[in-house]
């Protein structure tokens, strides 16, 4: 049996924090990405999807803000946990395509180092694109960064 799931994520800017995309820290930036854990939107889309797909839930239901042990986290860590989760119900990652939304930080430079380290982290290929919105929207107004992930499982058990 094979299933497929379809996650997003998005987080505003926040001055004083460091950006990480794509398990990748731009240490130019000037600005990151607020949230519970260090808020990257690449992993985070990833894991809803892959949680999605083997029906695990979510990342609020899976690491909520009501567990203190994921606070600062980092993106990488959530997708070996999610990894791990969806092999412990059976489920085997085939591949995975994300999608990252917004002007900043520019990825082309570094998009085959992110996708190698997506691909090691899940043990499994692993495609990352960019774009932006034209200026329209809060990605396009320079607000935030977004992204869509889906993923491809098939059952192992």
């Amino acid at each position: 049996m094979i299933r497929t799931g379809i996650g997003t994520d998005t987080h505003r800017f926040a001055e004083g924090v460091p950006m990480w995309v794509a398990g990748l820290h731009f240490p130019d930036e000037s600005v990151g990405l607020a949230g519970h854990s260090d808020g990257d939107v690449v992993c985070h889309a990833i894991c809803d999807a892959l949680l999605s797909a083997c029906k695990l839930g979510d990342m609020g239901s899976n690491f909520g803000t009501s567990e203190p042990e994921w606070a600062g986290a980092s993106g990488v860590a959530f997708l070996a946990e999610t990894k791990r989760r969806a092999e412990a119900a059976g489920w085997q990652i085939v591949n995975v395509s994300v999608q990252l939304i917004g002007n900043r930080p520019r990825m082309a430079a570094r998009r085959a180092e992110a996708e190698e380290l997506l691909t090691q982290t899940l043990d499994a290929d692993a495609s990352l694109s960019a774009t932006t919105t034209d200026g329209l929207g809060f990605t396009g107004r320079g607000e935030g960064l977004a992204a869509i992930a889906s993923v491809l499982v098939e059952r192992t058990i």
